[in-house]
């Protein structure tokens, strides 16, 4: 008896093996093939024979700190604080839920706190980071220079209770000028003076809003339209005198205005 075998069940295993030869005659050539060599990167501690190798290392390091704390510097010695929270407070005013997103207000508000830091910034700038980068002062003289700007804005924004507050917390004599109160005191006084102030301006804005809602709330009640929720109502017509009042130049005029 023979057995006959259709040409189209030849074609799978010839197929097949066709493959495997491919694969291994590509991995033959890729194994013949000299190897990429690939950067290695190195981090250790060793000994070393000169101090400076020491204070530039130290100096790294200290710059690699600096750049790790600079968004809490971002946040806590600029007007970034009181801005962000102001500008929060009008979305939850307006309640449009995630509109403008925070992607947004965080963009606006950072744009925001460099066009009111832009003075202080140029001062730093001008006093402390060029003479460093000329080699006309030393590192400790930059720092020292550096921080005036930023503290005489501190202080100006600071109210004084605050500043009080946390020079009696420090268990500090009373300062008889500006410059005895020392940096880690002012940076906590104006960060509650910040957002005391942020609070005060949310208030304010909150005022017509919730005006809009006592009125539609009552009409609705008037009307005998209880299950209406009143807040669906009264978004279009805050949105519409928000417009009408062109409430977000009012906003950052009123924000940057605060500052001075």
């Amino acid at each position: 008896m023979r057995l006959r075998m259709r040409p189209g069940r030849l074609l799978l295993p010839a197929a097949a093996l066709l493959f495997g030869a491919v694969i291994i005659g590509a991995a033959g050539r890729a194994m013949a093939e000299p190897a990429v060599p690939l950067p290695t990167v190195n981090i250790g501690v060793g000994q070393s024979d000169s101090p400076a190798d020491v204070v530039s290392t130290l100096q790294i390091l200290g710059l690699l700190t600096i750049l790790s704390l600079a968004p809490s510097i971002m946040v806590m010695m600029t007007g970034f604080t009181r801005i962000i929270v102001v500008l929060s407070f009008t979305r939850s005013a307006l309640a449009t839920q995630n509109q403008p997103p925070n992607q947004v207000l965080v963009g606006l508000a950072l744009f925001l706190t460099f066009f009111v830091m832009a003075p202080t910034f140029s001062r730093v700038n001008t006093e402390a980071l060029q003479p460093y980068l000329r080699g006309e002062i030393g590192q400790a003289e930059a720092l020292a220079k550096g921080q005036e700007p930023l503290r005489e804005f501190m202080l100006k924004q600071a109210n004084e209770k605050d500043l009080a507050l946390f020079v009696n917390l420090a268990g500090l004599p009373r300062p008889n000028s500006e410059k005895d109160i020392p940096t880690y005191v002012i940076i906590p006084a104006f960060a509650v003076s910040e957002i005391a102030t942020a609070f005060k301006i949310g208030f304010l804005i909150f005022i017509p809003f919730i005006v809009i809602d006592m009125v539609i709330s009552a009409t609705l009640m008037s009307m005998g339209m209880l299950m209406l929720p009143p807040m669906m109502i009264s978004l279009p017509f805050k949105i519409l005198l928000f417009i009408m009042m062109d409430g977000w130049r009012l906003v950052v005029q009123y924000l940057i205005q605060s500052f001075h």
